[in-house]
């Protein structure tokens, strides 16, 4: 793996690319006008295809994947219709409709809520740092919203949809990957499959058969293969060495990355009262989500995905 240092370097370059995807998410939308229900499927689908050619190389992999019963077979299902059927086509669908800053502050208040529904669904009591950081989130939102940036009617309820879809498949992500042995990647690439299945039907049905340019093919091609397949991967392998305290310091960094690509190529520029809610609640779901962290060891932690 290497030094310590490089695990850091690497987590960061991912959370770039997860960052990004926003912007090529906008752009493949807006100048090459795809529907963000087909760009979905399209993205996740030649994704789990990358993934899967991973798998189907590997005899052990193979093995794993034979092994599943099928109590953790619907478990995979029902995590790929909450993580990507509903989470992911939530997201682009609010991406499509409002400022990306926007959508993405939303959706990082999924560690806020994984917190309160934790002490119910998995019996875990919030720590004072949840607490803390709950009344952080609070203000900074209430700063946030106080601004003026844009938001919709359809783009918020998209959003809102994408946080509670990640909110439940965050919680059902943490059963599955306690319950079974099997590899991350065979749980993500397989919910993945399931997910994107869903979403290529739904978007047929809703959008029709997409006219896909080459541009477009080279931003969904550089989404699945780059940004999620290879970001998975190096995600987790940068998880080998760092601890929750700093794989949550450096995935929290993607709020306030994606405001700042979200200004310089989008031309959205946060005020004085969105930067200070960006801050507040930045550090307040650090605080949530490293108490978060600190509960999840092995496969469970390691088995997160990003946009």
């Amino acid at each position: 793996m290497g030094t310590h240092p490089r695990a850091r370097g690497y987590a960061l370059l991912v959370t770039f690319l997860w960052s990004s995807s926003w912007i090529l998410i906008r752009w493949g939308l807006d100048d090459e006008a795809l529907q963000p229900i087909t760009f979905a499927a399209l993205r996740y689908g030649l994704a789990f295809l990358t993934l899967i050619g991973l798998i189907a190389s590997r005899s052990s992999y193979r093995d794993q994947v034979r092994s599943l019963d099928p109590l953790a077979w619907r478990d995979i299902a029902l995590l790929g219709l909450a993580f990507y059927t509903v989470t992911q086509g939530a997201q682009f669908l609010a991406i499509d409709n409002q400022p990306a800053a926007t959508s993405s502050l939303v959706l990082s208040l999924t560690p806020l809520l994984v917190a309160a529904m934790a002490t119910r669904s998995l019996s875990e009591k919030p720590q004072r740092s949840q607490i803390v950081g709950a009344v952080l989130v609070a203000l900074g939102a209430w700063s946030y919203f106080s601004g003026q940036l844009g938001a919709t009617a359809l783009g918020m309820i998209a959003a809102l949809v994408g946080l509670a879809g990640n909110t439940v498949s965050t919680l059902l992500g943490r059963r599955v990957n306690k319950e079974t042995t099997v590899s991350p990647l065979i749980i993500t690439a397989l919910s993945m499959a399931i997910g994107s299945l869903f979403l290529v039907v739904l978007g047929i049905g809703v959008e029709g058969v997409p006219d896909v340019s080459a541009v477009a093919w080279a931003i969904i091609i550089w989404l699945a293969v780059v940004n999620t397949a290879f970001a998975f991967t190096l995600w987790n392998l940068s998880l080998r060495r760092l601890s929750a305290v700093e794989s949550a310091g450096i995935n929290n960094t993607m709020l306030i990355q994606i405001a700042m690509l979200a200004w310089l190529f989008l031309d959205e520029a946060p005020g004085l009262m969105e930067w200070i809610g960006i801050v507040a609640v930045s550090l307040g779901i650090f605080l949530t989500q490293t108490a978060i962290s600190g509960s999840i060891s092995g496969p469970a932690r390691r088995a997160r995905a990003r946009p």
